[in-house]
């Protein structure tokens, strides 16, 4: 029996099998865990949040260590200057609201002068002198050009209108910004003697017939005033070009205006060159 088994064997050759390769569905051994600590954003915390650790400096000691670094010492100054006085001329066409808005602003922003301008026309009913205007005689106006006491002045509608440099002079000694309501005229006029140092709005309303409405509402001109002043507001509004910022009065809309009017003034005291006026 041995010796059948023992040729069965041998007729049989024995064969071992090949190796088979990993089956595709065999993930690979995974590699062994590093032991090498990790570093969390809790170690980084200032030393003073750690007491515990007495090799650790303090703040102080470490804002000496870099001054000593870097060669001199950390200053407490603003990095920037506060900004520079503005002067803001504010004009329009007649009829476009420039009181309205002047006049709201004046409650709602600080830090604003609105120079109170001198005039020879009659004073309207509701204006206060000193207030709206400075109500003065054709010839004292006269005497206040020929001192040069008036930034600029101008002959309006038969009437005489100017600045006063004085207010302008004294208010912004004491840092608050100067606010100008003047017509057309009297803005080109200061274009003339600010150049780009000035912040010129240009104010209009929503429409033509918007505008000329409020004229008509307004009931201060007779029939020929009245003519006179359409005619020339039509003129006025090809001006607007010759000014910085435009800003549109709508009808029911004054607390919207006189957002984008302190809007101008925030982004001319956020700017990095800054406009600087000489009177």
């Amino acid at each position: 029996m041995f010796h059948r088994l023992c040729s069965s064997l041998s007729r049989s050759s024995l064969i071992f099998p090949k190796p088979l390769k990993s089956p595709p569905f065999l993930l690979p051994l995974p590699r062994p865990l590093s032991l090498r600590p990790t570093l969390s954003f809790s170690s980084f915390k200032m030393s003073d949040t750690n007491n515990n650790n007495p090799s650790s400096p303090t703040k102080p000691e470490t804002l000496r260590s870099l001054e000593s670094h870097l060669g001199s010492p950390f200053t407490t100054e603003p990095i920037i200057p506060p900004p520079n006085q503005l002067i803001i001329v504010i004009s329009g066409p007649s009829g476009v609201g420039k009181d309205a808005v002047i006049n709201k602003l004046r409650e709602s922003r600080q830090n604003l002068h609105f120079v109170v301008t001198a005039t020879t026309r009659p004073m309207r009913p509701g204006e206060v002198h000193g207030k709206d205007y400075f109500f003065v005689t054709r010839d004292n106006f006269l005497s206040m050009v020929q001192n040069e006491e008036l930034l600029e002045y101008a002959l309006v509608y038969g009437e005489y209108k100017g600045i006063p440099k004085k207010q302008i002079r004294e208010f912004m000694s004491k840092g608050e910004d100067i606010v100008l309501r003047v017509d057309i005229q009297g803005a080109q006029t200061l274009r003339r003697i600010l150049g780009d140092s000035g912040v010129f709005v240009f104010l209009v309303a929503e429409s033509e017939a918007a505008m000329v409405e409020r004229l008509v509402d307004r009931k201060t001109e007779s029939q020929e005033e009245l003519l006179v002043r359409v005619a020339t507001a039509r003129e006025e509004v090809r001006h607007l070009k010759s000014f910085d910022y435009v800003v549109v009065n709508a009808k029911g809309r004054l607390d919207d205006a006189v957002r984008r009017v302190e809007a101008i003034i925030d982004a001319e005291k956020s700017k990095v060159h800054q406009r600087v006026v000489r009177i």
